[in-house]
C-alpha cells in the first residue's frame, strides 16, 4: 500500500522513465544523476510493492501495474499544479517586468497564447519578450538579459541553470515535391536522408552542433551527415530547401509553423526528437512576476502536434517518442505540395 507522505520527487522520475523508456534519458530529462532516477524508482516500487518496469526489454516499458500508476501520478502532479495556481491569487498580485526569451518555433506556436492570458488574467505584470537561437539564450540568462526562458533541452544548458520538461517533438525531413526521396513511404529511412546534402538548426561546423538533436539522431545510427547549410530560422530552412540546396531536417514546430508552400515535410523513422524545457538560473532568486509567470508556463497546454512532459493528456501522439506516430500534425499544405 502506499505511503500518505509518498515523495514526489520519486513521481517526478517515474515518470521521466515512463516518457523516455530510458533510466538514462529520464536523468537527463529530469537534470537528475541517473543513480538519482534510479533510486527514486526503487523507493516506489518498494512502496507500491510490485515491478513497475520491464527491464528486459529495451526502450524499459512499464508493467501493467506501472501503466496504472503513471496514469494517477500525472493526475497527482497536474492537481498540484492547479493547486499552486489557485493560491497564486492569494498571495497578492504580483507586478512588475519579467523578460522571456525563447526561440522561433516556440515564439511562434506557444508564446503568443501564452501572453495573451497573462494580458488578461495578470495585466499587473510586464511580460518583455527576447528572441535568440538555441545557444544565445544560454549567455543570455546567465547574463540575465532574461529571467526565464523557452528552450530545447539539446544540447544540455550551461551550469546553475535549473529546468521544467514542457513537451516533445518529433524531427521532420523537408524536400522538394520532385526530389529522389519523393518515392520513398514514410517515415523516411534516416540513411536515405543522408545520402542527401543537409540543412538543419543549429550551427554549421561548431563544437555545439553535435548536442543537437538531429545531429544525434544521425549519431546514434552510425551516420555522418553532410550538413551543407544550418540556420535558426525555420522559415530561412523551408526556402533554401524550396530552391534545392539541400533536404531540411528539422523539429516539427519549425515545420508546422512556417510557410511550406513548394516543399513536402515527412516524418522520419527515428525514435529521438526534440524536448522543450523551461529553464531559469538558479544563481538568482526569481521575482514575483518572474514566478507567477513561470506557473502560467507550466500550466500551459503544449502546442498541437506535440507531447505534454508536464504531466496532461498527451496532445498528438500516444506512448513512447516514435516520430512515426501517424498522430503527429504537418500542415497539410506541407503534404500536398
Amino acid at each position: 500500500m502506499l505511503r500518505s507522505d509518498l515523495r514526489l520527487e520519486w513521481l517526478v522520475s517515474f515518470l521521466g522513465v515512463v516518457d523516455t523508456g530510458s533510466f538514462s534519458a529520464a536523468a537527463e530529462l529530469t537534470h537528475r544523476s541517473q543513480p538519482r532516477v534510479s533510486m527514486h524508482v526503487a523507493a516506489l516500487e518498494r512502496e507500491a510493492g510490485v515491478p513497475l518496469f520491464d527491464r528486459d526489454r529495451r526502450p524499459v516499458t512499464p508493467t501493467d501495474a506501472g501503466a496504472v500508476l503513471a496514469e494517477h501520478a500525472r493526475a497527482i502532479l497536474r492537481r498540484l499544479a492547479g493547486a499552486e495556481a489557485a493560491m497564486a491569487g492569494y498571495r497578492g498580485a504580483a507586478r512588475g517586468v519579467v523578460t522571456l526569451g525563447s526561440y522561433p518555433s516556440a515564439s511562434v506556436a506557444f508564446v503568443p497564447q501564452l501572453l495573451e492570458r497573462m494580458a488578461r488574467t495578470r495585466p499587473a505584470i510586464k511580460v518583455v519578450l527576447v528572441e535568440r537561437s538555441t545557444l544565445e539564450l544560454d549567455a543570455a540568462l546567465a547574463s540575465g538579459e532574461v529571467d526565464i526562458c523557452l528552450r530545447p533541452m539539446a544540447p544540455p544548458p550551461g551550469p546553475s541553470v535549473e529546468s521544467r520538461p514542457l513537451w516533445w517533438e518529433g524531427l521532420i525531413a523537408v524536400h522538394r515535391p520532385d526530389h529522389l526521396l519523393a518515392e520513398l513511404p514514410e517515415p523516411l529511412p534516416l540513411a536515405a536522408v543522408a545520402a542527401h546534402p543537409l540543412i538543419t538548426i543549429g550551427r554549421l561546423g561548431s563544437s555545439e552542433a553535435m548536442g543537437f538533436e538531429t545531429y544525434r539522431a544521425f549519431s546514434e545510427r552510425g551516420l555522418e551527415p553532410n550538413a551543407v547549410q544550418a540556420t535558426n530560422q525555420p522559415q530561412t530552412l523551408i526556402s533554401l530547401v524550396r530552391s534545392g540546396l539541400g533536404i531540411g531536417v528539422t523539429n516539427l514546430l519549425a515545420v508546422a509553423t512556417a510557410d511550406t508552400s513548394g516543399v513536402v515535410a515527412r516524418r522520419l523513422d527515428v525514435p529521438c526528437g526534440r524536448r522543450v524545457a523551461v529553464h531559469w538560473s538558479t544563481t538568482r532568486t526569481l521575482t514575483p512576476p518572474a514566478r507567477t509567470l513561470l506557473r502560467e508556463i507550466e500550466a500551459s497546454e503544449a502546442p498541437p502536434g506535440t507531447r505534454d512532459l508536464t504531466g496532461d493528456t498527451p496532445q498528438g501522439s500516444s506512448t513512447g517518442s516514435s516520430t512515426g506516430s501517424s498522430n503527429l500534425r504537418i500542415p497539410a499544405s506541407a503534404r500536398r505540395a
